[in-house]
This record gives structure tokens, sequence and C-alpha cells, in this order.
């Protein structure tokens, strides 16, 4: 059987590798493993050209991780804290997530990609969330996940993955949803309040968590993704 081809977005950022010190597009490997873990086939998207239309060549999507999002994008001047804002990058990922949707491509966003989601539809960001929840165990130092439990919400997409009962997951944001776009409902939330999971009223398959579970230790969310291709 052929391995459903799943591309993930990447970033574009300075990189040191054997001699070389360069830009580099680049991905952490863990995304590559979930996907060929659960039988997908992971084909890396980098920010450039025209990628709306490459969607059509996919069996599915996973928007990744990484910087924040333009505030602008969303009507808001930028808070001290936000950083590694990178418009090339939002553009090619608000291309390429619309195209997506339009299509009914099977899709996953991880972190950042539910942030683009909830924008992209009309939705906004709290810019530090220690600021709302009063504590940093969503991001708790540089290069360090935090474990925090989540709740997923029966009946969703998410719940069908991963049950019912509070699971701890894998975090690094400092950023989360505050207003919910139309069309978006609520299907993990985080002991504190912080919305963790999100996925469109409209029908096919697509999820999108403030986690990271491409750290995690199971792949359930590939699986559910590269099934659902």
């Amino acid at each position: 059987m052929r391995r459903p081809v799943i591309g993930i977005t990447s970033y574009v950022e300075p990189a040191k590798f054997t001699v070389w010190d360069l830009p580099a597009a680049l991905l952490p490997y863990m995304y590559v493993e979930q996907v060929v873990r659960a039988g997908g086939q992971p084909v890396i998207l980098p920010p450039a050209g025209d990628p709306g239309p490459v969607v059509s060549r996919l069996d599915g999507l996973i928007l990744a991780g990484g910087g924040d999002i333009d505030p602008a994008r969303y009507g808001e001047r930028p808070h001290e804290r936000t950083g590694h804002v990178r418009e090339f990058r939002d553009d090619a990922e608000f291309a390429v997530l619309r195209a997506a949707l339009d299509a009914g491509l099977p899709f996953l966003g991880v972190c950042r990609g539910l942030q683009v989601l909830n924008v992209a539809l009309g939705g906004s960001l709290h810019q530090h969330l220690p600021d709302v929840v009063g504590h940093p165990g969503h991001s708790p130092e540089p290069g360090r996940f935090g474990h925090l439990p989540v709740t997923p919400r029966s009946g969703t997409r998410l719940a069908k993955a991963l049950g019912t009962d509070p699971v701890t997951v894998p975090h690094y944001h400092h950023q989360a949803v505050d207003r919910l776009a139309p069309g978006l409902t609520v299907t993990a939330t985080a002991d504190d309040g912080t919305i963790e999971a999100v996925e469109p009223d409209s029908g096919g398959f697509a999820m999108a968590v403030q986690w990271h579970p491409e750290a995690a230790e199971d792949c359930a969310l590939f699986e559910a993704l590269v099934a659902a291709c």
C-alpha cells in the first residue's frame, strides 16, 4: 500500500551544520519520525514560492510549530515578549492553510499551527500567556518542554484519538487562543483554562493542538491524520 504523502511546513532560520553557517529551511526531525511511524510519507514544505497549489499534490498537511504570528494579522500591536515573527512564513502558511481547508484536505495543526488556524478564521491570541494564567508552565524555560495535563472533550475527533481522560502532554508555547474564531470548537483545555485544542465545525478531518505531539511517546494524533488520508 502506498504511504499517504503528508506535507509538513518548516522554518527558515540561521543554522550551523558540518562546516556551514547559513540560512536553512529546517524542521525538528521528530515530526518526520512521527509521520513515518504512523505510516505516512513526510514531505517538508518551505515557506517559499506559491505553496497553495501544492495542496493538490498532498494527501494530508501538518502546520508545524514555530515563531509568533505578526499581531497585525489580528489587529493588535506586538507585546514586548512577542518574537521570532517571520512575515514570509505567515504569508506562506496562511495561503497553504486556506487551500487545505477549501480542498477538505486532512489537516493537523501543531502549536503555531493552531494559532494560524485561529487567526486565519478571524480569532486572536494572548500574546504572552504567563500574563494571563500567572505561571510559566506552558513554556518553562528556553529549549525545555513543560508537561501539563489537558482534558479532551467527548464527542470530538481529538477524544476519539486520545480518549476523554486528562492526558499529560509536552508543551512549549507562550501564546494561546484569546478570541476563538467563528467556526471553531474547543476540544481540549488545560487546568488553568487555556484552550489547548480546536477543531473546525465543517466536515472532514481537521484538528489543531497547542501542545507538541511530535515530542510525545505515542503517535496517536499522527496515526489519526494518516488514517484519515
